[in-house]
Order: structure tokens, then sequence, then C-alpha cells
């Protein structure tokens, strides 16, 4: 049977210290000690695929980075998954419907707010001819499909380092 333990005196000397040290100032900062201090928000990558499932695998990858991301089926989705929020990173595929990529990548890069997001295309159309296209519409990084997840994520993560994102 265990013995019944009096902690009075042991508590009231844990409070007198603490009380000793929050005078001299020594208080700890839990929040600052913890790492809960407020965090930067995530960065915010827009997805713009017309394959749904092609579209969800992209954006598990790259929520799988800590990233938001949101998605469109093609550019006439574009204001609606904007909406007035910043954009950090654009990743388009080539054969969009309506507006093809291209087109979109070279009227995202006139626009005045959005010409200095970086653009990566990631399409199955993979011939040489096809990515000097891409490039020459403005992507910073033309990857190919089928593709190699943690190349996306590398090119992402690159990308939004070199724009100070």
């Amino acid at each position: 049977m265990s013995k019944k333990i009096d902690a009075k005196d042991l508590v009231n000397k844990i409070e007198r210290l603490a009380r000793e040290r929050m005078a001299q100032g020594e208080v700890v900062d839990l929040a600052a000690l913890r790492g809960l201090k407020e965090k930067p928000a995530p960065k915010s990558v827009l997805v713009i695929e017309d394959d749904e499932t092609m579209r969800v695998a992209m954006k598990r990858i790259l929520e799988s980075e800590g990233l938001e991301v949101r998605t469109a089926a093609d550019g006439t989705q574009l204001g609606q998954a904007i909406d007035g929020r910043g954009i950090d990173l654009v990743i388009l595929d080539v054969g969009l419907p309506w507006v093809n990529g291209l087109e979109l990548a070279k009227l995202l890069k006139e626009h005045p707010q959005l010409k200095s997001i970086p653009l990566v295309f990631v399409s199955g159309k993979t011939s040489e001819f096809d990515v000097k296209r891409g490039f020459e519409a403005g992507c910073d990084d033309y990857i190919k499909k089928p593709f190699d997840i943690e190349k996306v994520k590398k090119t992402v993560r690159t990308l939004l380092k070199l724009n100070g994102n």
C-alpha cells in the first residue's frame, strides 16, 4: 500500500520560485518555445487541368507539400479560382478546351498582376516542338506526362523559392 504524500511544502517552494523568477523577468514565452507564433500563410498554387483524375492527383501531391491548391478545369474557370486572392504559382495543361494552355499562358503573362507568377506546363504533348512552344508562351518549366511526382514537387519548391515566395 502506498504511503500518502503531503506535497504542500513542495508546491509552496515551486510557487515561491516561480514568483521570484517572474519578478526577475525570467518568464518563458511558451508560444515562442513551441514555435506556435503566427505561421506564414501557405503558398497558393493554381492547377488548371481538364482531366479530373489528373487535377485531383495534382491537388493531393501539392497539398502534401503544405501548399494551398485551387483548381480549374479550363480557362473559363480562372476568374472563379483566383477570386481576388493571390496566386504564387500556376500549373496548367497545354491541351485545355476552349482556350488552350499556350493561349492561356500568353494571356497570364500579359496581365500586369499575373505576369511575374511562375508558370509550369504539365502536358502529354512531349515533342521538342511542343516544349519549345511552351517556353515561348512564357512557362518557367515544362514537365512531360506521365510525370515523376518528386520532379513536380522539386520544380514547385524551386520556382517558389526563386520567385521570392
